[in-house]
């Protein structure tokens, strides 16, 4: 009997740590959806992902709107398509005073880091549990770990992602299914751009940025090898580490002095 293909889904594939996670999986022979809201970006990441010899689905959603991960699930439903590898990648951040960020911008932030996540986390794992088979990759950051001034809503997201991967991992247990976080820095692509955030210190300090690739890498590894979360890079390691044993005072002090503007104190 003919078995049918298995996909793996990436939102947010089209750039920075997305679009290196699907190399990772194209170089390993997964067939891939890969997700975003521009289609020439899709397509341009299409041509690339496809050198690999793999099959390269590209869906246009936009997944800071409410409906969006429900249509997206039904598309890929009503194509016959399997999602065997679910990697909810797409994220943002805004930089600034809580006092004066724009609101409905921080709500739009929420529903696409934890809202559509949560969606498609649970769609596709019901499927999964099924199968009794299938991986989920969350994107969560070293900001789970720590209160993060400047960036409040974003660290409060990431701290939500990472709880809940958790969970869940602790849920599916023994049902074949693997749910593993990871947990990038500071990593040099368009996040800080798309943010406002090229005023931080931690933004300035260019040779501080991680390389995607390396945190695709470690994301995939840890992923295929089963484990529950990959803090990706030494340094990020140690800096985790630290903030486990300080009181979250401390921590967002800490964080404070890394996030606040280059200009605040000249």
């Amino acid at each position: 009997m003919e078995t049918q293909e298995t996909y793996t889904l990436i939102t947010g594939g089209t750039e920075g740590i997305g679009l290196e996670l699907a190399k990772q999986f194209a170089s390993n022979e997964h067939n891939l959806i890969i997700v975003a809201r521009d289609q020439r970006a899709l397509e341009a990441a299409r041509a690339v992902l496809e050198s690999q010899t793999v099959d390269v689905i590209t869906i246009t959603k936009d997944l800071f709107k409410p409906e969006a991960p429900f249509e997206l699930y039904d598309e890929i439903k009503n194509k016959g398509l399997i999602v065997d590898i679910l990697v909810n990648n797409a994220g943002q951040g805004v930089y600034g005073l809580f006092e004066e960020t724009d609101i409905h911008r921080e709500l739009a932030i929420v529903q696409l880091n934890i809202a559509s996540l949560i969606v498609l986390t649970k769609l596709f794992l019901q499927e999964m549990l099924e199968r009794g088979a299938g991986k989920i990759l969350n994107l969560s950051s070293i900001a789970s770990k720590a209160p993060g001034p400047w960036q409040s809503v974003y660290h409060g997201t990431k701290a939500f992602v990472q709880s809940f991967t958790e969970a869940l991992r602790i849920e599916v247990t023994d049902s074949g299914i693997t749910v593993t976080a990871l947990l990038p820095g500071a990593t040099d692509t368009d996040f800080f751009n798309k943010a406002d955030m090229q005023e931080s210190k931690m933004v300035q300090d260019k040779d501080s940025l991680a390389d995607p690739a390396k945190v695709a890498e470690d994301g995939y590894n840890a992923l295929m090898s089963g484990d529950d979360k990959v803090i990706s890079g030494a340094k990020n390691k140690a800096t985790v580490a630290m903030s486990n044993m300080m009181p979250d005072s401390a921590a967002a002090n800490t964080m404070n002095k890394k996030q606040e503007p280059v200009t605040k104190n000249n």
